[in-house]
């Protein structure tokens, strides 16, 4: 579109009914996994006024190299992956979708929570092996189990309630909650919920005071066999004492979606490791999400753009 101003993508594709909105503008795709090299390059050619930002970072150097922008908009809850400070100087307004992948997310936490649980891949492979484990498997039964919740926004209230439907016993620690859902108890501290859960499930921003949250030290108090989940951020987990307590039987297993370095290269640790599932930071995908992420990210631009024209 000739003149039209230039809203820059960073993924190669958009739900349609996001285009839709945007329909005023310029669209310029970046790509898959971007590089900061690349989307530093797109933002001096095109001067886009708004980032819709999918994958990769946005850094100051990115917000430096257009400076026409306004917005930046992420395509879901996380905006760990922008330079908030850096926007914040800069007049850039930083905007979320909170809430848009909150099904999806709560929908894979409970796959890899049930996964985990009743050794699903784990059974799968030994019977394409030719075994029949029914004498000697024993699954863990979750009813009368504790589920222990770091974080209890949209996601986590959502993960709880499935919790409550499994019979479980729903311990959270969120210092930033108001309330709590119907069913779910306030742990007494972090370290309290570490030492009573069976399974402990992460759905909290990464931020710099809570980054490797869960080390060495803290994973020394989780109970013995304990399972962990991970569908929110990778930086929370120090993953090499992780690594450790999954070796060593500490945990009897974990499922990680999300990773401190993405994507994930091979050889890496995780292929080594028999009792951790592994997915590739998709828990926020769906058919559904992708749309509502797409249009949230989209009327967020338009709200901001159209504030600054005021």
């Amino acid at each position: 579109m000739a003149n039209a101003p230039v809203i820059l993508i960073t993924g190669s594709d958009l739900a349609a009914e996001a285009v839709a909105l945007l329909q005023g503008f310029e669209l310029v795709f970046a790509g898959k996994q971007p590089t900061e090299a690349e989307l530093i390059a797109l933002c001096r050619q095109h001067n886009p006024v708004a980032i819709l930002v999918r994958y990769g970072k946005v850094p100051a150097a990115v917000m430096d190299a257009a400076p026409a922008l306004r917005v930046i908009s992420k395509h879901g809850s996380g905006i760990d992956v922008i330079d908030q400070a850096a926007a914040a100087e800069r007049q850039i307004h930083v905007c979320s979708a909170p809430g848009a992948n909150a099904a999806a997310v709560a929908e894979h936490t409970w796959a890899l929570i049930l996964n985990c649980a009743k050794s699903v891949l784990t059974l799968d492979a030994r019977m394409r092996e030719g075994f029949w484990d029914k004498s000697t498997h024993k699954s863990l039964e979750l009813e009368g189990r504790t589920l222990g919740l770091i974080g209890l926004g949209a996601i986590g209230s959502r993960v709880a309630r499935a919790g409550n439907a499994f019979g479980m016993r729903v311990l959270a620690y969120d210092p930033y909650a108001r309330e709590l859902p119907v069913g779910c108890e306030a742990a007494r501290s972090l370290e309290a919920l570490l030492a009573e859960a069976d399974v402990v499930s992460l759905h909290c921003p990464l931020t710099e005071a809570n980054r490797e949250m869960l080390n060495m030290d803290t994973l020394a108090l989780f109970k013995p066999g304990a399972i962990l989940v991970n569908t929110a951020r990778g930086g929370l987990i120090n993953e090499a004492a992780l690594a450790e307590a999954l070796t060593s039987g500490r945990l009897q297993g974990a499922a990680l979606d999300s990773f401190s370095v993405e994507p994930l290269t091979a050889p890496h640790r995780w292929q080594a490791i028999n009792n951790v599932i592994i997915s590739p930071h998709i828990g926020g995908v769906s058919d559904a999400s992708y749309v509502k992420m797409g249009t949230v990210a989209a009327q967020n631009i338009l709200h901001v753009l159209a504030q600054e024209q005021r």
